[in-house]
C-alpha cells in the first residue's frame, strides 16, 4: 500500500468523511451528510485545539479512511498521558486491504510520538467484527463503558 498517505484532514475532505461516517447501520441513523453546517464548525473547534488530530487515508486523491485521535494528559496513573481514538472508518470499497490496521498503527505511533502511556478506544457493543479486528491489534476489552446522552 505504497500508494497509501496518512493526512491531517483538511475542509475539503469533511464531505468523505461525513459520508464514511454515515456509511454504516449505527451512522445512518445519527449522521446527516446532506448539511455539513454542523460538521463545519465540528472541524473547526478541532483544528484550533493541538491536542486533536483528524486524519484521512488518501489513495489516487480519494479519501479512503479516517479516524480521530485525542491526545489526554491526565493526573492518575501517576500524570500520565492517554489517547483515545474515534471514529476509525474505511471506505466500502477499501474494507479487508489492510487500511484499517494501518490507520490503527498510525494512531499508536503517533501515541508513542506523544509520550502517551495508554491507547484506549470504545466501539459500540453490536460491532462484532470491529471488536475481533482491535483484539487482532493487541487491543484488550478491560472496561466497561457508560454513556449518557444529552
Amino acid at each position: 500500500m505504497s500508494d497509501l498517505e496518512i493526512r491531517p484532514a483538511a475542509v475539503s475532505d469533511l464531505a468523505e468523511i461525513v459520508a464514511m461516517l454515515a456509511d454504516d447501520p449505527l451512522g445512518a441513523g445519527r449522521e446527516s451528510p446532506d448539511d455539513l453546517t454542523p460538521y463545519l464548525a465540528a472541524f473547526r473547534r478541532l483544528a484550533d485545539d493541538p491536542h486533536q488530530h483528524v486524519m484521512v487515508a488518501v489513495r489516487a486523491d480519494r479519501v479512503v479512511g479516517t479516524l480521530q485521535l485525542t491526545v489526554i494528559p491526565g493526573l492518575s496513573r501517576r500524570g500520565s498521558t492517554r489517547s483515545v481514538i474515534e471514529g476509525v472508518r474505511v471506505h466500502g470499497d477499501e474494507r479487508g486491504s489492510g487500511l484499517g490496521t494501518q490507520l490503527i498503527q498510525w494512531a499508536v505511533d503517533e501515541s508513542r510520538r506523544q509520550e502517551c502511556q495508554l491507547v484506549q478506544l470504545t466501539s459500540d457493543a453490536t460491532r462484532a467484527d470491529a471488536h475481533r479486528f482491535y483484539e487482532r491489534l493487541g487491543f484488550v476489552a478491560s472496561h466497561v463503558g457508560f454513556k449518557l446522552t444529552l
